[in-house]
């Protein structure tokens, strides 16, 4: 599909300029998560989507962590989503560069979140930019939601308030690292915990005690005979589903009998899956290994789970997707699956919205590692994609 001269003149508004210099401001406002610490970030993407000329809203989710909103309002027709999140993950060690310096270098901006994501907000805002003077359907949002990388306070305030109002979208690009490739399909997330309780005592008597971590190796064991069991069934673009054991704790000490162990593990979703079938499926399994008769008790909950979704290729964002992002100069890669979660579930599940993913930097090289950086070029390319579909949704 060929750029139009008018679809040309938007192209030519995207500042190069402009958006490493609210790339490097993001990545300089400092904060991590875990504990929460969005809100020196919150304040820059909002400070320049004013200063831009963009509607600017902030929504309180917890004390010090506010979504933001920032829209080209566009005409009263269903919208485009632009989704993203404000949060990063804790620096880390091994780091050659400043985590937190900005700095740009041989084309490239480094900093913790330069690839997850605030490169891909930057380009979302700077595509926004770029869009005003022109006449659409509908608006344009950037949704910068906190809290991504851990529970999804954020997403979850997010489609409960985008839920009781009238506007909808056509369509939501989540702007995720993903070497600016199309992702049509994308695995979800949730994490288990499994509480196991015993009973106490010297450990030169070891059987007038309850050994907890003995019913948590039980419960270990049955989670990778559950991972095994997915392994039959693929998803063909995302893989199985997964069971991965991330922590175990438990005991005081070497000479006492643990009363309490918890486990904590990680479960990724395929698309169609319910969180609340795959917490039962684990009752279930948990409860047949009977530790009961072993004087054990067992407690689980779900703290955490983000949907997965997938998006049928001939769908009219994925194709106009697609053709602008090749129109702006992106790689010849074609569409495909993301074994990584992302808040783009949400919004396919609750709010009914078809979602791709799509952004600067790369989920496998570059996210959650020390050094990590995005390319000015992929951002470029970005903000061209999201114009280039909004003007194309919209017009």
């Amino acid at each position: 599909m060929s750029v139009t001269p008018a679809e040309q003149a938007v192209l030519d508004r995207i500042d190069e300029e402009l958006l490493v210099r609210v790339t490097a401001d993001l990545v300089r406002a400092t904060g991590q998560n875990p504990p929460g610490e969005e809100a020196a970030t919150v304040a820059v993407l909002a400070a320049a989507g004013r200063e831009l000329g963009l509607d600017v809203v902030t929504s309180p989710v917890e004390p010090g962590r506010d979504n933001v909103g920032i829209t080209f309002a566009g005409g009263n027709g269903p919208g485009v989503l632009l989704l993203g999140h404000t949060d990063v993950v804790p620096i880390g060690d091994g780091w050659t560069t400043d985590p937190f310096g900005g700095e740009v270098r041989d084309g490239r901006i480094y900093g913790r979140g330069a690839s997850d994501m605030k490169g891909g907000l930057a380009a979302a805002l700077v595509a926004l930019a770029a869009l005003r003077g022109t006449e659409l359907s509908g608006p344009v949002e950037l949704a910068a939601v906190v809290d991504e990388e851990e529970t999804g306070k954020g997403i979850r305030a997010y489609v409960a308030a985008a839920g009781g109002r009238p506007r909808t979208f056509l369509g939501c690009i989540t702007a995720e690292p993903t070497d600016l490739q199309t992702i049509i399909a994308a695995r979800g997330d949730s994490y288990l915990r499994v509480a196991i309780h015993g009973r106490a005592c010297h450990a030169g008597n070891p059987d007038d005690g309850a050994n907890a971590i003995y019913g948590a190796a039980a419960v270990v064991a049955e989670i990778e005979r559950l991972h095994a069991e997915l392994a039959a069934a693929p998803h063909p673009l995302l893989g199985p589903a997964t069971w991965s054991v991330g922590q175990i704790n438990g005991g005081t000490g070497g000479s006492i009998v643990p009363a309490e162990c918890v486990i904590v593990a990680d479960r990724r979703l395929l698309p169609g899956e319910s969180p609340a079938t795959v917490l039962d499926d684990l009752r279930t399994r948990v409860a047949a290994l009977d530790l009961k008769s072993r004087g054990l008790t067992v407690d689980l909950d779900m703290p955490m789970e983000m949907p997965a979704f997938e998006t049928a290729a001939d769908d009219a964002l994925v194709v106009a997707t697609e053709a602008a992002r090749l129109d702006a100069g992106g790689p010849s890669l074609p569409l495909a699956g993301w074994t990584a979660a992302c808040d783009g579930g949400y919004v396919a599940r609750d709010l009914g919205v078809p979602v791709v993913v799509l952004g600067p930097g790369s989920v496998t090289t570059e996210a959650h590692r020390a050094d990590e950086s995005v390319p000015i070029a992929e951002l470029i390319t970005a903000a061209r994609t999201y114009a280039l579909t909004a003007l194309r949704l919209l017009s």
